[in-house]
């Protein structure tokens, strides 16, 4: 009913960290497109096929260190139905090893909509008196400007199944204040509000560690506003991207987290799958230079952040 099997892996790993897998095909060592290409064809088949090869070989090397992944179902949806199949398989994958997998697809609707989307993620389907699991993730990404119903289908989902959300509330992107840190006629700022109804959406699913099932999306760009929203927020746990490739630093992340180094876990997607081209190591070497980049990662946003209390 929360959060609880994140933060475990969070523990255990002792590293708040999730990586995100949004693989751009110039982003797989050319051997492994080369050989796709041959087996499957120099079309979107192909394409996925190497970006499935690709995300295996990266999960084998960081399952041990890293607690999470975060395929963006973009990335995969860009190669049609072969991709899709390739965020199944990837999530599939993830899970073999224990991984925790955080679906990022922003999804938004109300109704009948909404509950189909949740069960396509989340929950599952019913075929012929029987239930299916679609995607199999462990939580996704929503925004929630549509408000209550768009998010209640998601919340009877997460208690039943242990599943969790991530609701947009202070993206890192550069024109968030545009409407996000515009102020209501009733006092604080749109962003405050939709941290506020994340904690009242969350009320009833609080876990061992204090946190509920609705997390929120916070940006590492915006220091000041993690901590106003950690402080605001001390039942929900935070996903923080823009680390690293967007200017986010380990010292302002660390604001994410609460006095007994919980709370939140910090995304990097590019600089962990491309980490062979920026060391220029040779492109067989890509899985294992993207474990050095996940121990980088952690040890510089570990050096901010409280030690952890379980």
């Amino acid at each position: 009913m929360s959060f609880d099997r994140l933060i475990a892996k969070i523990i255990e790993t002792g590293n708040p960290t999730v990586a995100g897998l949004d693989p751009k095909l110039d982003y797989v060592p050319e051997f492994i497109k080369k050989k796709s290409f041959e087996e499957k064809g120099a079309d979107l088949k192909g394409a996925a096929h190497a970006i499935l090869k690709f995300n295996k070989a990266i999960i084998d090397e960081i399952c041990d260190i890293v607690p999470a992944i975060k395929p963006q179902a973009a990335y995969y949806e860009m190669y049609g139905y072969h991709g899709v199949k390739t965020l199944y398989k990837t999530i599939e994958y993830a899970k073999s090893k224990g991984m925790f997998v955080i679906v990022d697809g922003k999804r938004n609707d109300i109704g009948a909509t909404m509950e189909a989307y949740t069960n396509a993620y989340l929950g599952s389907a019913a075929v012929d008196g029987k239930q299916f699991e679609g995607f199999g993730a462990d939580a996704l990404t929503v925004n929630g400007y549509l408000g209550t119903d768009g998010i209640a289908p998601l919340t009877k989902v997460c208690a039943e199944n242990d599943k969790g959300i991530f609701v947009l509330v202070k993206t890192s992107n550069k024109s968030s204040g545009e409407l996000q840190d515009k102020l209501l006629a009733e006092g604080g700022t749109i962003y405050n509000a939709m941290g506020g109804m994340c904690e009242k959406w969350g009320e009833d699913t609080i876990g061992k560690y204090g946190y509920s099932a609705v997390g929120a999306v916070v940006g590492a760009t915006y220091p000041e506003q993690l901590a106003e929203m950690r402080a605001k927020l001390p039942h929900t746990f935070f996903l923080v991207p823009g680390y690293g490739a967007q200017g986010g630093g380990a010292e302002g992340v660390a604001k994410a987290f609460d006095e007994n180094g919980l709370g939140a876990i910090v995304n990097s997607s590019r600089a962990i799958m491309c980490a062979y081209q920026k060391e220029g190591c040779d492109e067989q070497d890509f899985a294992k230079a993207a474990r050095r980049e996940c121990l980088r990662m952690k040890d510089d946003i570990t050096a901010f952040v409280p030690a952890l209390k379980k």
